[in-house]
C-alpha cells in the first residue's frame, strides 16, 4: 500500500512531510513550477456524428484535468494522460519515470540534502533577483576605501594571472609586501576578459589563505552568490570558512556544491552540516563510520564528533585527548578553538602563519596566548600597529594575567606616558631586546610604533634613531620618522631608514654616505648593504656612477633579466597596478630575508615607484635595510 502510495503522486506529499519536520509547509520549487498547466485550447467543432463518436473524440476527455487523476501517468506530465494505454496502464515514458523512483528504503537512508535532490526541489537560485550580485567585480575594498581602481586587471592575460596567484605560496618576507598583496587581492576589481568572475575571486581567496589572512578570505568570498560559485572558489572558501573555525557557515556552500570533492575533511563537514540541519544521528552514524575506516586522524574526527553533537544538540561525549597528536593543522586548530578547547603548546607552531594569523584574532583564546601569536603575526603584516597596542591595552587592565605578556604592556604603557624620553626609549628598547629571535622583535617594534612617533627629536638618542625610525616606518610613519633627519649620523642605520623610507630629499645621499654605510655594515654579505643600494637605485635616488661603482664593490647585477623581471617590467610600462603589486609579492616570498636577493628588491622597488605606488616602494626597501 504504501509503495502504490509512493508511485501515485506522493513526491510532493513526502516532501510536504518533510517540511512539516523542519516547520511550516512551502514550495521550494522556483515561482510557476506549482501553477497547473493551462489547459488545451479547445479544438474546432466537429462534423455533426452520433453522440458515441462525439464522446470519444470531442473536446471533453482531453479538457478534463489531468491532476485530478491518481494515476502515475498523471505525474509524469498532462501527455501521458492523454497518450497512454487505453486500458489505463502506463505508457513507455511513465515506466521509465517511474523506474528512476528511489525506493522506500534508499529514501529511509537519504540525507536531507540527498531527498531533496531525488525530489528536485533544489532551487536554482536561493537569492531573489533583486539581491543577486554579479561575479564579474567582486571585493572588499573600492578606491574611496583604499582599494585598487576596477579596471586594474583590464588587458591582463587569464593565464598569466592565474599563474601568479596560484604561483604564490603566501610566505612573504615583507611585512609592507604582504600588506600590499592584501590590498590588491580585496580590492573590488573586475575580473580580466576570458576569465570567470567566480573563478578571479577564488584565487584571490585562496592566496589571502595562504597568506594567514583567513577573516579577509572568507569576507571576499562571502562577496559571492552561492549559486555562483565554481570549484575553484568553493575550496578557496572551504579553506576560508575552517580556518576562521566557521564551521556552520559554510553550509550554504556544502549543501549549493556537494559534488565538488570527496576527501574526509569535505564529507566530516558535510556531517556536520547535517547535524546542524537536525539530521544529528545520521551524522554521528557516518562518522563513526569514517573514525572506524580511519578516514582521517582520530583527533580530527572525534573533533568533528564533538562539534557535530554540540550543533545538533546531542547528549553523546565525546573525549578528546591529545596525548598521541604531535601535530597541528588548521582543520584540527580552528574545531579545537570552535568548541572552546586550547591544544597544547608543545603542538602549536606560531610560526606557520595560517595557525599564527588565526590565533592572533580568535576570540576563544586567552589574551596571553594571543599575544604570543601576534609577536608572529605582526611581523608578517596580518595585523597592524593599531591592533597590537589594543591587544596589550587588554592585557594591561586584565587582573587575572601575569608574566611576561603582562610585563611588556606595563612597558609598553611606559613607553608612552613617562616623562623622560630616555627612559621612553628604554622602555622600548626592553620591549624589542627581549624578543626570542629577530622575527619576533620586528613584531615588536609594530607594537611602538606610535609610541616612537611621540618621542620628541633628542640628540641624545642619536645612537638610537636607527631602531626608533624602523619602528615608525613599520606603520608607515614617514612624516615622523622625518623629523629625526637633524640628528641621525650621515652613513648610520638611521640616515639608510630616511634614504630610502623618508619623503624625497629627506637626508643628502651621495657617494661618500653610502660608502660610509658598506664599510660599517656588519650584517651577513653585507645584505643590508646590498638593499640600500638597490633599494635607492629603484627609487631613482642615486645616479648610474654611483649605482654602478657600489654593484661592482658589492658584486651586485641589478639589471639582470629573468622571466619574472621582464613580467614585472613590461607591467610597470602597461601602468598595471594591481599586477605589479601581485607580482612584487610573487618575487618576495621566502622563509626569511636572507633568502631575498637585491636584484628582486631593486625591479619591485622600480616597478611599484612607476606605477605610483611610491609610498609602499619605500616602506618595502626601509624594511629589507632595517631586516636585512
Amino acid at each position: 500500500m504504501k509503495l502504490r502510495w509512493l508511485l501515485s503522486g506522493a513526491a510532493l506529499a513526502t516532501a510536504s512531510g518533510w517540511a512539516l519536520a523542519q516547520g511550516a509547509p512551502e514550495s521550494l520549487l522556483p515561482p510557476g513550477f506549482d501553477d497547473p498547466p493551462p489547459a488545451p485550447a479547445a479544438a474546432p467543432a466537429p462534423a455533426p456524428a452520433p453522440a458515441p463518436a462525439a464522446r470519444a473524440g470531442g473536446t471533453a476527455a482531453p479538457s478534463r484535468p489531468a491532476a485530478t487523476t491518481s494515476s502515475p501517468a498523471s505525474v509524469s506530465g498532462g501527455a501521458a494522460s492523454v497518450t497512454g494505454d487505453p486500458a489505463g496502464g502506463p505508457s513507455s515514458g511513465a515506466s521509465a519515470v517511474l523506474a528512476k523512483l528511489p525506493t522506500l528504503d534508499e529514501l529511509a537512508k537519504m540525507t536531507p540534502e540527498e531527498f531533496e535532490e531525488a525530489l528536485g526541489l533544489d532551487p536554482k537560485f536561493d537569492i531573489p533577483a533583486g539581491a543577486r550580485r554579479a561575479p564579474e567585480k567582486v571585493g572588499l575594498l573600492d578606491t574611496s576605501e583604499g582599494g585598487l581602481p576596477a579596471d586594474a586587471m583590464a588587458g591582463v592575460r587569464p593565464s598569466l594571472l592565474k599563474r601568479v596567484l596560484t604561483g604564490n605560496r603566501g610566505n612573504i618576507v615583507s611585512r609592507w609586501g604582504h600588506i600590499l598583496v592584501r590590498r590588491a587581492l580585496a580590492s573590488r576589481l573586475d575580473a580580466p576578459g576570458g576569465m570567470n568572475g567566480a573563478d578571479f575571486a577564488g584565487l584571490r581567496a585562496g592566496l589571502l589563505v595562504r597568506m594567514g589572512e583567513v577573516e579577509a578570505a572568507r569576507a571576499l568570498v562571502q562577496d559571492v552568490d552561492v549559486d555562483n560559485y565554481t570549484a575553484i572558489l568553493t575550496n578557496a572558501a572551504f579553506d576560508a570558512y575552517v580556518g576562521t573555525g566557521d564551521f556552520t557557515g559554510v553550509c550554504p556552500v556544502l549543501i549549493k556544491r556537494r559534488a565538488t570533492r570527496e576527501d574526509p575533511q569535505w564529507e566530516a563537514a558535510n556531517d556536520i552540516c547535517s547535524a546542524a540541519r537536525g539530521d544529528g544521528r545520521a551524522a554521528l552514524s557516518r562518522l563513526d563510520k569514517a573514525l572506524r575506516n580511519k578516514a582521517m586522524a582520530n583527533i580530527d574526527l572525534l573533533l568533528a564528533q564533538r562539534y557535530a553533537g554540540a550543533v545538533g544538540q546531542s547528549r553523546r561525549a565525546v573525549t578528546i585527548e591529545w596525548d598521541d597528536v604531535d601535530s597541528i593543522s588548521p582543520w584540527r586548530y580552528s574545531l579545537a578553538l570552535a568548541l572552546g578547547i586550547k591544544p597544547p603548546d608543545k603542538i602549536v607552531n606560531l610560526a606557520d602563519r595560517r595557525i599564527a594569523g588565526a590565533a592572533a584574532l580568535a576570540p576563544a583564546l586567552g589574551l596571553a596566548d594571543r599575544a604570543a601569536a601576534a609577536d608572529h603575526a605582526a611581523g608578517r603584516g596580518i595585523l597592524s600597529s593599531a591592533a597590537m597596542v589594543d591587544l596589550y591595552g587588554q592585557i594591561y587592565s586584565a587582573s587575572d594575567i601575569d608574566g611576561a605578556p603582562s610585563e611588556r604592556a606595563e612597558s609598553l604603557r611606559r613607553a608612552y606616558v613617562l616623562r623622560d624620553p630616555a627612559a621612553r626609549s628604554v622602555a622600548m628598547q626592553t620591549l624589542w631586546n627581549s624578543a626570542p629571535d629577530t622575527a619576533q622583535r620586528y613584531s615588536r617594534q609594530v607594537l611602538t610604533a606610535y609610541a616612537a612617533s611621540r618621542l620628541p627629536v633628542d640628540g641624545n638618542l642619536a645612537e638610537q634613531s636607527g631602531d626608533l625610525i624602523a619602528s615608525m616606518l613599520t606603520a608607515g610613519l614617514d612624516r615622523n620618522a622625518a623629523r629625526w633627519a637633524g640628528v641621525v649620523e650621515d652613513g648610520s642605520l638611521g640616515w639608510a631608514l630616511l634614504a630610502v623610507g623618508g619623503p624625497g630629499g629627506t637626508v643628502e645621499i651621495d657617494s661618500g654616505t653610502v660608502d660610509s654605510f658598506v664599510d660599517d655594515d656588519e650584517s651577513a654579505e653585507s645584505r643590508k648593504s646590498a638593499f640600500l643600494v638597490a633599494g635607492l637605485a629603484g627609487l631613482g635616488r642615486i645616479d648610474a656612477g654611483t649605482r654602478s661603482e657600489f654593484e661592482d664593490r658589492l658584486e651586485l647585477d641589478l639589471g639582470r633579466k629573468s622571466r619574472w623581471s621582464s613580467y614585472i617590467d613590461r607591467a610597470a610600462s602597461q601602468d598595471r597596478q594591481a599586477m605589479v603589486a601581485l607580482l612584487a609579492g610573487l618575487g618576495m616570498q621566502g622563509s626569511g630575508w636572507d633568502r631575498m636577493t637585491a636584484r628582486h628588491l631593486y625591479y619591485i622597488v622600480s616597478a611599484l615607484r612607476r606605477v605610483g605606488l611610491e609610498a609602499e616602494a619605500r616602506m618595502i626597501a626601509a624594511e629589507a635595510v632595517a631586516r636585512g
